[in-house]
């Protein structure tokens, strides 16, 4: 059985507006001094909620190799983006539309990086629940965007 390939249409402005936020994220996850921000500590799982110590041995023990296996996926996206390489034009015409085609790793890699980088997003907004979701408000329209696109792929992983 042959690997499954998704193709995901995105326009060259999209790409590139992506690539920006999926480097920025990857760099925040290379920054040693991020371990204390609230937006990288909510991408590491309590793995006791009824103990904060315990959970924060957790924490401390694979907080590192998880940010890592986060940035390699980080990396999978700008590469499949063109980015670190040949592909992706800043000064090609934004609206051509780019077709990404993902391996089904790939894909689950753009959907582990978009939805950390969500999580990241909504701790930056406030958000800790639908309630806190404002819509009018246009700094959400990246994070409703991001959710748009991770959507789409979840979707397409889903077709069997």
């Amino acid at each position: 059985m042959s690997e499954r390939i998704v193709v995901l249409e995105i326009s060259g402005l999209e790409a590139l507006h992506l690539a920006g936020i999926v480097g920025q994220f990857r760099d925040l996850l290379a920054d040693t001094r991020s371990a204390a921000d609230p937006a990288v500590t909510r991408l590491l799982p309590d793995a006791y909620p009824d103990d904060e110590a315990a959970s924060e041995e957790f924490r401390r023990l694979t907080g590192g190799d998880l940010l890592e296996r986060r940035g390699q996926d980080a990396a999978t996206v700008l590469r499949t983006l063109g980015i670190d390489g040949a592909g992706l034009d800043p000064t090609s015409d934004p609206d051509a539309t780019i077709a990404v085609a993902l391996g089904e790793g790939e894909a689950l890699a753009w959907m582990r990086t978009l939805s950390a980088v969500r999580l990241v997003l909504a701790t930056r907004l406030g958000i800790r629940s639908e309630d806190d979701h404002q819509p009018d408000d246009p700094r959400f329209g990246v994070y409703d965007w991001i959710g748009y696109r991770l959507d789409g792929l979840m979707t397409a992983l889903d077709r069997r």
